[in-house]
């Protein structure tokens, strides 16, 4: 079994968690959970897996100079917006998160959407999936990889838009989309 290790040093199973359970969503306040505690948590979960928990004095100063989604930056959340759904290849029945604007699809744990078992996929920036949340429109789009991207069986040289179940094709991996948002429900500011 091949673990994956998050921005923040945690471990986790890419085949049961998309992304890492420890971390959560930022900025997301649940009542009857005091800030903190998840964090805790995480931190005796990572130790019981034999990891090496890095103290963290300040992490709010880990957050400076990461660039905010619109609907993160307005709502203190980024929630999902839409799904890939890998149907062919070596990741086959896996799920991918898309978020709010640009998400980057590779290889490595680094890109927001991160296809590990496919070596014909670049390892950065392979493609890009934007959701305009102003529009509530999805592009593909080609990134700055040699590999083709393919669009029902089209090769992607110009941002195209989505609909929804366009076959992707990226190296040996073909996915489904599938999109949250559209004109049927958009995330819209909660009432406090």
């Amino acid at each position: 079994m091949q673990y994956k290790q998050c921005s923040r040093g945690h471990f986790y199973d890419p085949l049961k968690n998309v992304s890492c359970p420890y971390c959560g969503v930022p900025n997301l306040d649940v009542p009857g959970i005091t800030k903190g505690k998840r964090k805790e948590e995480a931190d005796l979960q990572s130790a019981c897996v034999g990891e090496t928990v890095p103290k963290r004095e300040n992490a709010a100063a880990e957050e400076m100079g990461r660039t905010m989604g619109l609907i993160e930056k307005t709502q203190g959340i980024d929630p999902v917006v839409g799904w890939l759904v890998c149907i062919d290849g070596a990741d086959r029945g896996t799920d991918f998160q898309i978020r709010s604007e640009n998400n980057f699809i590779g290889k490595l744990g680094t890109n927001d959407i991160a296809i590990s078992g496919d070596d014909a996929i670049s390892k950065e920036k392979h493609a890009i999936i934007s959701f305009d949340p102003e529009n509530t429109k999805f592009v593909l789009q080609a990134g700055v990889s040699r590999g083709l991207v393919y669009l029902n069986n089209q090769p992607v040289y110009t941002p195209t838009a989505l609909t929804a179940y366009d076959k992707i094709k990226l190296g040996q991996t073909v996915l489904l989309f599938v999109p949250l948002c559209g004109e049927q429900f958009k995330w819209e500011a909660s009432d406090k």
